[in-house]
């Protein structure tokens, strides 16, 4: 960490050096008179951020009950997560850097008396820009990437940790903002936001009153082929999905309408077992085991055919009070039917997805993946005056595909119902900036009123009567303080 430290020191004083202005000599009339240049474009911005979140959670992603043993209750978590940043942002002639260092911990995870650098920093963003031509420059490193409403691509900035890419991104600013990116990863990369290669292409433009992001994104993962006995990769390809489509904005006097649109394509990535390298006594049991969707050899996954609709309706009532009503939907899976061939489940990829849907994270938070999709219905009520703001914004959850559970009585008996509406989630943010754009602190609460519905999604479609169903609530508190100053 000390290197680290002495590091950016020699870098921000480098960075200073190169801001100063430069005296130079010129000749007026024959004489020599000292003039001074000076550099406008040659800024330098470094800041930190401390962000400590202390969070309570009792039903927080899944109601509790899911795993409740008889005369056992589900007890609350509380824990402080921490993010503490080193900001570097230089601004030259043609030429821009970033520079973000982080280090995320939850307190008291690391000894009083650490002897070691396991929890060192690290960094998350470190990329160049270069101006190509006056409309044309190439930025390439390791990138934060937020687009429009942050619903495909979004930094994910709530979470402690935060997301950024590793890739190459060409940008174009005329008559309409363009950008391109391009990213291949060689690497054994693994988890759920591991891709192999990832290009899209972003269009943004105004015409009068409507604001329009257009988008395409081609999203390479790995498929690979496993030897049934040695459970060793022997083939690995990569498999390629789409998702097309745009938001446009359209603002009229106090009114503001917005639309989401997109619509997702391609093939799933999947794993397979080489069917050659399963023993003749032993498939009849892997196919059973693995139900009739097996497919040996190296196979793709499923077709996927989704898509995602979303409209909001924003009022200003006065300068300090806006309310407003939306609708969105993502396509989800029909599990009633039994010949079903493709992937109907629309997937967000990259989004920062607890902005949206909720913030007890039920939805596209590391979960709900190739499930019944979900509708949202929401009403927002915004209020800010002053240093003091605050947020309540009402959600009620419905499926958009199909399923069924198993409902267990009290004496044992079964029998299947249809899923049905998902539950009530109720949030609210309020804030008060301490020092405005330096400090502020902010809390939260959110509270979920689940249906059957939902216990029995979040139980794999199980559930049993008289399941105690308990108190479902989340509520934080977070310090925000963000000094940063210019060279």
């Amino acid at each position: 960490m000390r290197k680290i430290l002495y590091l950016i020191i020699l870098v921000a004083f480098t960075f200073k050096l190169n801001a100063q202005e430069a005296t130079i000599i010129k000749k007026d009339n024959n004489k020599e008179t000292e003039a001074v240049k000076k550099t406008s474009e040659s800024k330098l911005k470094v800041g930190v951020q401390v962000r400590p979140r202390t969070e309570y959670k009792h039903g927080y992603k899944s109601p509790v009950g899911k795993y409740l043993l008889p005369g056992y209750k589900m007890p609350a978590s509380l824990a402080t997560v921490q993010r503490t940043r080193l900001n570097l942002f230089y601004t030259g002639n043609k030429v821009k850097y970033g520079l973000v260092l982080q280090d995320v911990r939850t307190w008291g995870s690391q000894s009083q008396l650490v002897s070691n650098d396991l929890n060192d920093a690290y960094v998350h963003q470190a990329w160049a820009e270069v101006n190509l031509t006056d409309e044309i420059s190439l930025k390439a490193g390791r990138m934060e990437l937020a687009y429009d409403d942050h619903r495909i691509l979004g930094n994910v900035g709530w979470t402690p940790q935060a997301r950024s890419h590793d890739l190459a991104l060409f940008k174009y600013k005329g008559a309409v903002e363009a950008h391109l990116g391009i990213a291949f990863h060689g690497g054994p990369f693994t988890g759920l936001d591991a891709y192999k290669a990832m290009q899209f292409l972003w269009v943004h433009g105004k015409a009068g009153g409507l604001t329009y992001s257009l988008l395409a994104l081609n999203n390479g993962k790995a498929e690979r082929e496993y030897h049934y006995s040695l459970a060793t990769v022997v083939a690995e390809k990569n498999t390629y999905s789409q998702i097309f489509g745009g938001r446009f904005v359209y603002t009229l006097g106090d009114l503001n309408l917005s639309l989401n649109a997109y619509y997702q394509m391609g093939k799933n990535a999947a794993d397979w077992v080489n069917k050659d390298s399963i023993p003749n006594n032993d498939i009849d049991a892997f196919n059973t085991a693995n139900g009739t969707n097996f497919k040996g050899g190296s196979g793709e996954g499923q077709k996927i055919n989704a898509y995602n609709v979303a409209f909001d309706a924003m009022y200003k009532v006065n300068t300090e009070f806006k309310a407003g009503i939306g609708y969105e939907i993502l396509s989800g899976n029909d599990f009633t039917n039994a010949n079903r061939k493709e992937q109907n489940a629309f997937a967000p990829l990259y989004g920062t997805n607890h902005k949206f849907n909720g913030w007890m994270d039920y939805f596209y938070v590391g979960n709900h993946a190739g499930s019944v999709g979900l509708q949202d219905v929401n009403l927002k009520l915004l209020y800010k005056k002053g240093k003091f703001f605050a947020k309540f914004i009402p959600h009620y959850f419905m499926p958009a595909g199909k399923a069924q559970y198993i409902f267990t009585d009290k004496s044992g008996n079964s029998t299947q119902k249809d899923l049905g509406a998902l539950g009530t989630e109720l949030d609210t943010w309020f804030g008060y900036h301490i020092v405005p754009k330096v400090a502020s602190i902010q809390f939260g609460y959110s509270h979920m009123l689940a249906t059957e519905s939902m216990y029995a999604l979040k139980n794999g479609f199980n559930f049993a009567e008289g399941t105690e169903l308990g108190i479902n609530n989340w509520a934080w508190l977070m310090l925000v303080i963000n000094p940063s100053t210019l060279f």
